[in-house]
């Protein structure tokens, strides 16, 4: 069994765009664009690159505006960057959002923009069951 190794490498947001030229130059695969929100409640961006036999993880963290890398690595890399856009407000500079990848535009939530976030499911039971009480603090059925 053959199996990759894991880097994760702290980078500024002006490094983005030279790392993905050099890397599309070298013949290195983008395997995947990520975000999460930290520990810390900060956006953590990474940029996933297949550089044999290492997965080499360039991470972003703080930001919410950066350069799109759509022109370096077209679909593999404006597919996940329009999913990030919808799903955590990040903005990529240049890349086209003129139409929703899959979120409707008119959604209460978010009202065109992103923000669509995870919550954990004793949040969600918690908040439902506060909109479920009557007035008097009783369950509705």
């Amino acid at each position: 069994m053959n199996l990759q190794e894991y880097k994760r490498i702290d980078i500024s947001k002006d490094e983005i765009l030279p790392l993905a030229e050099r890397m599309r130059k070298a013949g290195n695969y983008l395997v995947m664009i990520h975000a999460l929100i930290n520990k810390e409640g900060q956006t953590d961006i990474s940029w996933d690159y297949a550089v044999d036999p290492t997965v080499e993880s360039y991470h972003v963290v703080g930001e919410t505006v950066v350069p799109s890398i759509g022109e370096i690595y077209a679909e593999a890399a404006t597919w996940p960057e329009r999913e990030l856009n919808e799903l955590f407000g990040i903005t990529f500079e240049g890349l086209d959002v003129s139409k929703r990848l899959f979120l409707p535009e008119d959604m209460l939530e978010t009202q065109g923009k992103g923000q669509i976030m995870v919550t954990p499911l004793k949040e969600l039971v918690e908040k439902n069951l506060g909109a479920a009480k009557s007035p008097e603090g009783e369950v509705k059925a």
